[in-house]
């Protein structure tokens, strides 16, 4: 799913023009965005939680020439799934186990 189809299911959903569903969209987004370059974490409880995380500085290599680099440190973005996210796309099952010491 694209912006477009976003804001296509949203307008149908909340039964609203898509330029309003438009609107909502490039608002929540923008406020999420600035929250995060403010450095504040965002919940909204049963989808999720927006963070900013630290990654330390490291070495790594260049996979071309096998050079060492120094990686800087920087912030990143993170996004936690909340568990009612989490459990609903989980909907791949276990696969049962097959009988013990039976040949066919």
């Amino acid at each position: 799913m694209n912006k477009t189809d976003l804001i296509n299911a949203v307008a149908a959903s909340a039964e609203m023009s898509k330029v309003d569903a438009e609107k909502a969209i490039k608002a929540t987004i923008d406020s999420i965005s600035k929250s995060l370059i403010a450095g504040e974490g965002i919940t909204l409880v049963g989808f999720g939680t927006f963070s900013v995380v630290e990654r330390k500085a490291r070495t790594g290599k260049n996979p071309r020439t096998g050079e060492t680099i120094k990686i800087p440190a920087k912030k990143v973005a993170k996004f936690k799934p909340g568990k009612l996210l989490a459990e609903s796309v989980d909907v791949v099952k276990k696969p049962a186990k097959a009988a013990k010491g039976k040949k066919k």
